[in-house]
């Protein structure tokens, strides 16, 4: 299966680029992909990360199950004034 992954803010700086297409198994997770994206992309692996997780414009949580694809954001949190 395909599925388009998109990073905003920090995220998109660390990985160097907004937008990306991974390969990923079927019965993969939200979370299974990330932890996948924090091999490929060691500057992501940040212990202790918060992150709102959205699936074709739908918040979800890190167990929502991906399907052919389907489009995922990871939005890192939000810090400012």
């Amino acid at each position: 299966m395909k599925v388009r992954v998109k990073f905003f803010a920090i995220l998109r700086e660390k990985v160097g680029t907004a937008e990306i297409t991974r390969d990923i198994e079927e019965g993969s997770t939200v979370g299974d992909l990330w932890r996948a994206l924090q091999k490929d992309y060691p500057k992501i692996d940040v212990p202790g990360i918060r992150l709102l997780y959205a699936v074709n414009q739908n918040y979800v949580k890190a167990d929502h199950l991906l399907s052919d694809q389907d489009e995922v954001v990871f939005v890192p949190p939000v810090s400012g004034g």
